[in-house]
């Protein structure tokens, strides 16, 4: 299988780094050299930490020799699965699939990493709606084992069973749920986010209150509002206005602190500060 990524981000880094490790040919498609060669690097590091652990069954040198890296769409024509890892823009999503859609060979199976934008929507823009599914994946990808699989209106259940199996070979708990906002983990997790940022705006407790109560209290692995800066807020604003407008009920309306946040560029690790300084 020749897979393909669009996006050299964390997240679309992470996914390259799986398929390569897993046999796959990978195709990593960005729109800048830098931003290929920031993945390219953030894939190299990862990999040398496994090699330490010994966790690797080759040297990392073997397994970015089956990445190649390309700012052009069309060197994807080829390829088996393509998954895309873009900004968390519905317009943005769209209008590649649509090209995409022209590019990939007809039997290419085309899927997002979207953590909220409807399935069905994008595969209709992508003009092969039975080749088109959600493909989940969590942050970080070589740690984290679930993929959601999201199945659109119109997806094939040959395509659901290739994407399910891919899935498996790289290593993955694929578990699959239907096409609604948010799909399971953000329509549940995102409004906890979202009630711990309500709770700071209003003084209920400091930061570090509410983050220890949820890790002490719930056995959560790290507390709400650092979680979300290790999202990006700006993400977790954006899932949070595609649930509010999709599911048409206030109690996901983003919370004014966290609009605010992102109004000022306090994005979480990614900018350098949010609810934390990084």
């Amino acid at each position: 299988m020749i897979f393909g990524v669009i996006g050299a981000g964390q997240m679309g880094a992470g996914i390259a780094q799986v398929a390569a490790q897993s046999g796959f040919e990978v195709i990593v498609q960005d729109i800048e050299t830098e931003f290929l060669a920031r993945g390219e690097n953030t894939t190299q590091k990862s990999l040398s930490r496994l090699h330490e652990k010994g966790k690797l069954a080759e040297t990392p040198a073997d397994i970015l020799g089956r990445i190649k890296f390309t700012t052009e769409l069309q060197d994807l024509a080829h390829c088996d699965l393509v998954v895309e890892a873009v900004v968390e823009n519905e317009a943005v999503k769209s209008e590649l699939f649509r090209t995409l859609g022209q590019i990939v060979k007809p039997s290419g199976i085309l899927a997002s990493n979207t953590s909220s934008i409807p399935i069905t929507s994008l595969a209709s823009a992508s003009g092969r709606p039975k080749q088109f599914i959600g493909m989940h994946f969590m942050n970080p990808v070589p740690l984290m084992r679930l993929v959601e699989v999201i199945r659109g209106h119109r997806t094939s259940d040959e395509t659901a069973h290739i994407v399910t199996e891919t899935a498996e070979r790289m290593g993955k708990t694929p578990l699959t749920c239907n096409d609604f906002p948010g799909f399971v983990s953000n329509r549940i997790l995102m409004p906890m986010l979202n009630e711990a940022i309500g709770c700071l705006m209003e003084g209920v407790a400091d930061r570090e209150a509410i983050d220890g109560i949820m890790k002490l209290g719930m056995n959560h692995p790290m507390g709400p509002l650092t979680l979300a800066d290790f999202i990006g807020l700006d993400t977790c604003l954006s899932i949070m206005e595609v649930l509010h407008r999709g599911l048409g009920d206030d109690k996901y309306r983003p919370s004014p602190l966290l609009r605010k946040m992102v109004q000022a560029g306090l994005l979480g690790r990614k900018s350098g500060e949010g609810f934390y300084k990084y």
